[in-house]
């Protein structure tokens, strides 16, 4: 009996890029052959097929093809690349590759830190997905915080593929396609908690977690070597709206067998447990008990289950819900449209319409918790509002903590309203807000029912990455099963190992405006030389002829002095420029580099010499 090319692809066994043959005469001789040897007599094939010669039947045939196939997988190796989200809060995206199927884990972004002027946002590099374009399957997105979903239209125009993730995740996401004009281009898919999905030869599958987002979910990717859990960001919330995170799911997948896990580091230096988001809706509702004022409420607008208890409360109270704040607009618009939100029939008002309604029967909910200069409690605090004004009495309750490098916006914030009378409550003894990570206690939770093989801790700074590798260590976890990497590290893993192989092409991307990428390292010195020290601009004319002085030079300077109160050094940096420009004509240097040199070390040296200070030169020559 002969297996064809017809049979291999009935027993789903065609591989173009596996041209070859396997021939044996007679069954007792197939049964000498091990998979190893088998795969070392294989010989080159022209129409690229697995073709088997001269069987008994035909389940001996199938069984041969299904032990060479796992042969040959396991010459392959996974490859798990953080291209974002280690060494840093924010810009998290994973890759993981297998021979030549490719996927990726959301794909957010950072913002800038204080010395990066003028940045408005850091994306990844995405030099490695671009390059691998073809192997890619798709991008799996956890949820939709701007961490995980930020940089997704950056890529997108880079990479078009499918976007895999959950409603709520995908209305957000829809969203930042619209803005930059690529909704039609870009293909969402929307799957629920326990839906698996089949992308190349990965297999993702979705698991419900609890995080201070709805639709939330970690992903267990079950892939040709083991099984990888990704636990996004999340934290164990028995009483939450939307029903406690899936342990039991996990706890499976660990008796299953885990090859490895990639975990939220976000809060591992914090003891204990993350308390319940319940406790933030007590909490509201004490602040909105006997208040005869209006109350102004701001949060995170990604914080759905927030939203929800302050608008629950409101209608508890018989109060009318204003909204103010483009970000808390779409969030609520996305939430109403998908069911997230339970609100009823006119509870929230246009904001137009609450100077006609009793100061105690108003709540506004705004954006600014973070002291954003552009942000809605921001223009109220600073009179810019076009609608509401802040006045004495208003209870303003902020229902969040400030992110690491905000606390100085914040504090502007809270002093301004403070100023005009307000009522301000923000402190955390109030219990008006939790955070949506996991505290030390629930990581040690997920690390006793998944039972990694290998552990990688990633979304967090160095600090968070090392003391969960102590965490797992506490589990029982061996050091060296505990992996530590950087952007752009490659992790290699077989069912048996994982070894840091190397890196790829990783880093930060500036977003300035428009522009991507055209501000680098070198443009943000400048900026910062600039912001520090300030700037001169020499002109100065000079002769065709003999390169002699025509006008100038004239001394311009920004950001550096008072020009009408330093008018004594003003004459003297014009000496001292003409000097290096008379220098150069005796020396009979015309070369404008040599003279634009000249000037700007004479300049600053005497500079520093007399103000210890060490601004930018600039020299301007035109030729007459």
């Amino acid at each position: 009996m002969c297996y064809t090319t017809v049979d291999a692809f009935r027993f789903g066994l065609f591989r173009k890029q596996t041209p070859r043959v396997c021939a044996w005469k007679d069954k007792n001789t197939l049964q000498a052959f091990s998979p190893a040897k088998a795969i070392q007599g294989l010989k080159p094939l022209e129409d690229g097929c697995l073709l088997v010669l001269s069987f008994w039947d035909t389940n001996t045939a199938k069984n041969l093809f299904a032990e060479i196939e796992r042969s040959i997988v396991l010459a392959e190796k996974l490859k798990i690349i953080p291209l974002g989200g280690l060494d840093e809060i924010g810009k998290n995206i994973t890759v993981l590759e297998y021979g030549k199927d490719m996927i990726v884990v959301d794909c957010g972004v950072g913002f800038p830190e204080e010395d990066m002027y003028g940045v408005d946002l850091v994306i990844p590099d995405f030099s490695y997905l671009v390059a691998n374009q073809k192997k890619l399957r798709g991008f799996f997105i956890t949820h939709g915080h701007e961490d995980h979903i930020g940089s997704i239209p950056y890529a997108m125009r880079e990479v078009n593929c499918p976007i895999h993730g959950t409603a709520m995740t995908n209305g957000l996401i829809k969203l930042k396609l619209e803005e930059h004009k690529l909704a039609d281009k870009v293909k969402l898919i929307t799957h629920k908690p326990g839906d698996v999905v089949k992308a190349g030869c990965f297999q993702v599958e979705f698991i419900h977690v609890n995080h201070s987002i709805a639709d939330a979910v970690a992903f267990a990717i079950h892939t040709p070597v083991g099984t990888v859990v990704m636990t996004g960001d999340f934290k164990i919330d028995p009483t939450s709206k939307d029903g406690m995170m899936d342990l039991a799911r996990l706890g499976e997948l660990g008796k299953q067998g885990v090859l490895a896990m990639l975990s939220d580091s976000t809060n591992v230096e914090r003891s204990g447990y993350t308390p319940s988001e319940n406790l933030v809706a007590e909490s509201l509702d004490r602040q909105f008990r006997n208040c005869d004022q209006r109350i102004i409420v701001t949060t995170f607008a990604s914080n759905m289950h927030r939203i929800q208890s302050i608008i629950a409360t409101a209608q508890r109270h018989g109060r009318k819900v204003a909204v103010t704040g483009r970000s808390m607009e779409n969030m609520l618009k996305v939430a109403q449209e998908l069911g997230y939100l339970k609100v009823k029939q006119g509870t929230i008002v246009d904001l137009a319409s609450i100077k006609s309604l009793p100061k105690n029967k108003i709540v506004i909910v705004s954006t600014g918790s973070q002291g954003e200069n552009m942000s809605a409690l921001y223009r109220m605090a600073f009179n810019t509002h076009k609608q509401v004004e802040i006045t004495a009495g208003d209870r303003i309750i902020i229902s969040a903590s400030a992110i690491p490098g905000n606390e100085k916006a914040v504090s502007k914030i809270i002093n301004e309203l403070y100023r005009k009378g307000a009522d301000v409550v923000y402190e955390k003894s109030e219990g008006l807000h939790v955070s949506g990570h996991a505290c030390q206690e629930e990581l040690k939770i997920i690390h006793g029912l998944v039972k990694p093989r290998f552990f990688i801790p990633i979304h967090g700074e160095q600090r968070h990455l090392q003391i969960h590798s102590k965490l797992a260590q506490t589990m029982g976890m061996n050091p060296k099963n505990i992996f530590i990497g950087e952007i752009g590290s490659v992790f290699e893993l077989t069912a048996k190992s994982c070894k840091l192989k190397g890196t790829v092409t990783a880093g930060k991307v500036f977003v300035d405006g428009t522009g991507v990428g055209d501000v680098g390292s070198v443009v943000l010195r400048d900026r910062k030389h600039l912001a520090e020290d300030g700037m001169i601009v020499v002109c100065v004319n000079l002769s065709a002829e003999d390169g002699s002085i025509i006008t100038g030079p004239d001394i311009i300077t920004r950001g550096f002095i008072y020009v009408k109160e330093s008018e004594q050094l003003m004459d003297a940096l014009q000496g001292v420029a003409t000097e290096a420009i008379e220098r150069c004509q005796r020396k009979n240097i015309r070369d404008w580099s040599a003279i634009k040199s000249t000037i700007k070390n004479d300049l600053s040296g005497y500079l520093y010499k007399t103000t210890k200070r060490n601004p930018m030169i600039l020299p301007v020559i035109s030729e007459i």
